[in-house]
């Protein structure tokens, strides 16, 4: 029986639940389940709660491991998780990842999910300390994504086979679904815009986001005096080590090279105006604006990395570039800037993309059936 079943969601934000796992938990609400949400409180617990489910706050620091507040936060959930005792928790993030599923084998919660939704600074850095901080937490991975109650979800094959060839995971207890989806009645494929066609590079404003080669290209190509709005869209992350400060985007927009909207809530509108979506990233798991572009049927430009390529269609749905190769991104922003007829091409077929392989009900009907799998290995 589902009714009374009930999934718990956690995460280290509750902007993250709201943005990327509303269409998730509705979903779930939607089959029969009783739907619980917990994350640090933030502006969006109360959208949360307005959307009629019940929000826990639990003590989760994004940043940073000083030993007392790290135990605070594994205390927390361990408390969170007996108090409701789900027949099934999903934690997204590294810390909900770690710390909650310690907290779930303590708690004694049957069902055990852990999404994986890129492998991030921590992973990709080779800095001397992040290096360290990996010899540190490996265990603790091998812990929490233990156990025949456990599934891992990856949003891409190659993050699934670099966490398996690091001996933290074992290839059966592992599944792809590709990303949270997008609302395709949301995000609609709308003619362009007449005018200077405007650039957009989308998603929270940090150096591994690609956006200093973003502003390059855009200084670049104003240089050879190709008319074009280069436009960032996104925050700062200050929980994030590689976040940009404010400071550096106003320089940037002093000099006249791009154009700062900030966070915007209205991304459908902010795409409908875009004439080309780009993402120079450095590492994805699978980046949900470039869904949203695909559905708003606009061309995308990105690097060539897992999770990007998992969404572009060379030549097809977009173009993909080699990672640190300045030259050609800027060559292929030339081509699509220059070209509105191939933009208009690789828009329509980036849409109907979206609809085949990344609807929100698709996405959704593939998790809820790890969740049984779950459930199934567990004896529940």
């Amino acid at each position: 029986m589902r009714i009374g079943q009930k999934v718990l969601l956690v995460s280290n934000t509750d902007w993250y639940l709201y943005n990327y796992r509303l269409s998730l938990a509705r979903f779930l609400r939607n089959e029969g389940f009783d739907v619980v949400l917990a994350s640090p409180s933030g502006r969006y617990a109360s959208h949360l709660l307005n959307e009629g489910f019940r929000w826990h706050s639990v003590p989760i620091t994004r940043r940073g491991t000083f030993p007392p507040r790290e135990v605070v936060s594994l205390l927390g959930m361990i408390w969170l998780y007996a108090r409701e005792r789900p027949s099934l928790v999903h934690h997204f993030t590294i810390k909900p990842v770690l710390y909650g599923s310690l907290a779930a084998k303590i708690s004694g919660v049957r069902g055990i999910v852990n999404s994986v939704t890129g492998l991030g600074y921590l992973f990709h850095s080779s800095s001397t300390s992040m290096r360290l901080a990996r010899r540190i937490i490996r265990p603790f991975y091998q812990l929490a994504l233990s156990g025949r109650n456990v599934q891992v979800i990856f949003e891409n094959e190659a993050d699934r086979q670099a966490l398996i060839q690091m001996g933290l995971i074992e290839q059966e207890r592992t599944v792809i679904v590709q990303g949270v989806g997008v609302d395709l009645d949301r995000y609609l494929n709308l003619p362009e815009l007449d005018g200077i066609p405007n650039i957009v590079m989308a998603g929270r404003m940090l150096w591994d986001k690609g956006v200093r080669e973003f502003v390059e290209a855009a200084r670049n190509l104003k240089a050879k005096g190709i008319e074009a709005r280069f436009i960032l869209v996104g925050a700062p992350d200050p929980g994030n080590p590689s976040t940009i400060p404010v400071s550096q985007i106003q320089r940037w927009m002093e000099e006249g090279i791009i154009e700062w909207w900030g966070h915007r809530e209205d991304m459908p509108l902010v795409l409908a105006k875009s004439h080309v979506v780009t993402l120079p990233s450095y590492s994805e798991g699978l980046p949900t604006v470039l869904l949203e572009a695909a559905a708003s049927g606009r061309p995308i430009l990105a690097t060539d990395i897992p999770g990007c390529r998992d969404v572009v269609r060379q030549g097809e749905t977009g173009l993909l570039v080699p990672l640190g190769d300045q030259q050609a991104y800027e060559a292929a922003l030339e081509r699509l800037i220059r070209e509105p007829e191939l933009r208009r091409r690789m828009g329509e077929t980036g849409r109907q993309w979206a609809e085949s392989r990344f609807d929100q009900q698709i996405i959704n009907e593939q998790t809820l059936r790890v969740y049984h799998q779950v459930w199934g290995q567990s004896g529940k």
